[in-house]
């Protein structure tokens, strides 16, 4: 067969992968970013204006990012150097650079796309600054790490930030219904195989498409499949999920966030999340311990110790028997009534210590272990708590130039509704008893 097509002077192309296939050749064929790019959309804008300033395209994986590049460069007349950051070295810029020049001198503008502009450096990303600034390149960097903290300050502020959006259940089935008409043929799956398709695709259109192209190759002639044999077939795609980068802050932010506010079963979705996306389960349980301080305190004194059983649960028994112990603790601190008392007071006591860092203990409360020491009043008018009537001298501890403060205010609520009796009784006797 191959004699053949070289007899015949023809060349084999190799298949091209369903999602290349369906890349759109206009921007009104883009999906999912109606936002940016519809008529009162960012972008929708700019092409009316017929003028581009450099942009950074942030978001998800399989949004369309680097499609929207080319298609920005074909609507505004500009050449279009797509570059990626992680095989693009200094000389490679520079070239890159020079070609831009050359056009630039002959009338033609240059949009320059940077894929994963993120991994960059700071002297890569500073080189950029001067073609940006004399109009040699159209910056357009595409990344998915939030460039408040991935870009130079110097960078972004020559740059406008648009947000690409993860594909909907909506958008996703749209680019589905497309892959159907251009393959000629329905996916061979029910109504609950479809929409547990798309849920795994995880707003990556990319993915839907790959994952789409797996169901085709697997199925055979008038075979349907249910959502079980689905998840068989595509053996799961991996969650988007990159312990170093954004979906990992998001991911636990979502999870402290719904502890928080009480709110259980967000929080056990959470959890499962990132267990099932591979996040080392300690780290997880470390977080558990943060929440424990910060979010309940004393309002229930167990939660800490809840916590840490958890972690030592864990290390005991491993996955998948220990994150059980997780889901247990995450669970009880959900349920938990929340205080960040002690977490502000702390902070309000560490900013205390910084303003009066130089002030000393008042002598009555420091020990006399020698005669000097006794003899220059160490100690004197110490009263014993024990000796005094219900073990409670009313002392003041504090340095004397600085005066009592009050730093922890416990909430009504939980155990600390009972501290907070003790802490007012107290007080009530300090001022009875000078």
């Amino acid at each position: 067969m191959a004699n053949l097509f070289e007899a015949a002077g023809m060349e084999r192309e190799a298949p091209r992968p369903l999602a290349d296939r369906l890349r759109p050749q206009s921007l009104d064929e883009v999906i999912g970013q109606e936002h940016l790019l519809g008529p009162d959309g960012a972008l929708g804008r700019l092409i009316e204006a017929g003028t581009l300033g450099s942009l950074i395209f942030w978001g998800p994986p399989g949004t369309g990012k680097t499609t929207v590049g080319r298609l920005l460069a074909q609507a505004t007349n500009l050449a279009f150097e797509p570059i990626s950051a992680i095989f693009t070295g200094v000389a490679d810029l520079k070239k890159v650079f020079d070609a831009a020049r050359g056009r630039r001198s002959m009338g033609q503008g240059t949009l320059l796309f940077v894929d994963e502009i993120h991994r960059f450096n700071k002297a890569q990303q500073d080189s950029f600054l001067p073609v940006m600034e004399d109009g040699t390149v159209t910056l357009v960097g595409a990344t998915t790490e939030n460039p408040s903290f991935a870009l130079n300050a110097a960078l972004l502020s020559r740059a406008r930030v648009l947000v690409f959006r993860s594909l909907d259940a909506e958008a996703i089935e749209k680019l589905l219904a497309r892959a159907e008409a251009i393959e000629g043929r329905p996916l061979p799956l029910d109504e609950e195989a479809r929409a547990s398709l798309i849920r795994m695709a995880d707003g990556d259109g990319r993915a839907s498409l790959t994952l789409a192209e797996e169901i085709w190759r697997a199925a055979r002639a008038g075979e349907i499949f249910d959502a079980e044999r689905v998840q068989d077939v595509v053996q799961r795609r991996a969650p988007i999920y990159d312990k170093s980068s954004d979906g990992h802050y998001n991911l636990i932010s979502a999870l402290h966030k719904s502890v928080r506010g009480s709110d259980a079963d967000a929080s056990l979705y959470w959890l499962a999340r990132m267990l099932d996306a591979g996040e080392d389960p300690l780290y997880l349980a470390r977080r558990l311990i943060r929440m424990a301080s910060e979010d309940i305190g004393l309002a229930d004194p167990q939660a800490l110790v809840i916590a840490i059983a958890a972690r030592d649960a864990y290390e005991q028994l491993g996955t998948p028997e220990g994150e059980l112990a997780l889901a247990e603790c995450v669970v009880h601190l959900a349920t938990a009534p929340k205080s960040n008392a002690v977490y502000v007071a702390y902070k309000r006591a560490r900013a205390a210590a910084k303003e009066h860092g130089s002030l000393v203990p008042p002598k009555h409360i420091l020990n006399a272990p020698t005669k000097l020491m006794k003899s220059e009043g160490y100690g004197d008018g110490y009263a014993y708590d024990h000796d005094a009537p219900e073990a409670f001298s009313g002392q003041d501890y504090f340095p004397e130039a600085m005066g009592r403060r009050a730093f922890y205010e416990p909430p009504d609520r939980g155990f600390e509704r009972e501290l907070r009796k003790r802490l007012e009784y107290w007080a009530k006797l300090r001022a009875e008893r000078g």
